[in-house]
């Protein structure tokens, strides 16, 4: 489903009765909505609706041109919500998708119910620059994110994975792929420019933070420092796992989010 906002589209799909509680996801950066595929069944068993927005030049939403900044973002995710007439949402969001949804807390309380947040700092890496540069050059030097596809999947999922499931690792690296440039490099900025640590003690919503132990791109000690600064926010180590816990093992991913969302 299409929602036309300021002369663009996002894209957005809702599943699920009409009178259950709304559990809505954000994706990582070069994913799409897709990349929940394997967590909508758990939570339509639990009576809820799912809601996915796939974020602006990711899946089916238009890019904007220009830098972009988390606010933004989750102004994007707010304008769905609300033209919906959803009055609140459980948030679930993974990697940007979860910074979005520290974003979406400070500036948008009143949308949310609860946040669980994956692989996700409360600031912005101190070494930003150095891990992005050399990828958005290669991005934009061939026009598309084809040259660091297989680098991201092999940082996102373990290679016992890509053995297990090689029809689902190539459905993501695909969509790595073929994700806007434009809107990677404006996402970047979103990412390598933001620091909530400030704001974030000052939050009234149940937080869950869960964390990858093998993931490279975060780290255990960042996202144990997000729950700390939530308060009463809980952290969960998930051993075994590289960016994507929830595609890595989501019979265990997913007993853990509907534990959380059933409290």
């Amino acid at each position: 489903m299409l929602l036309h906002t300021g002369g663009r589209r996002l894209h957005y799909d809702l599943i699920g009765p009409e009178d259950g509680r709304t559990i809505l996801f954000a994706h990582a950066l070069a994913a799409d909505s897709g990349m929940w595929a394997e967590q909508v069944p758990a939570v339509l068993a639990i009576g809820a609706r799912v809601l996915r927005v796939d974020m602006r030049g990711h899946g089916g939403s238009e890019p904007v041109p220009g830098n972009y900044s988390l606010r933004e973002l989750a102004a994007d995710i707010a304008a769905v919500i609300d033209a919906l007439d959803i009055t609140s949402v459980d948030f679930i969001g993974l990697s940007i998708g979860g910074m979005i949804g520290e974003a979406l807390a400070i500036h948008y309380g009143a949308k949310l119910s609860s946040l669980m947040l994956c692989e996700s700092p409360p600031a912005a890496l101190k070494n930003a620059k150095e891990v992005w540069a050399p990828r958005m050059a290669a991005a934009r030097a061939a026009g598309s994110l084809e040259p660091i596809a297989d680098a991201t999947m092999e940082r996102w999922l373990t290679p016992a994975f890509k053995s297990r499931n090689p029809m689902r690792w190539r459905q993501i690296r695909d969509t790595v792929a073929a994700t806007s440039v434009e809107a990677y490099c404006g996402c970047v900025h979103a990412l390598s420019h933001f620091d909530f640590t400030k704001e974030l003690p000052k939050l009234r919503v149940p937080a869950l933070v869960l964390y990858g132990e093998d993931d490279k791109a975060s780290s255990h000690e960042e996202n144990e420092r997000l729950a700390s600064l939530i308060p009463g926010g809980r952290f969960t180590a998930f051993a075994g796992a590289r960016h994507l816990p929830n595609v890595e093992d989501p019979v265990r991913f997913n007993r853990i989010l509907t534990d959380w969302l059933r409290r």
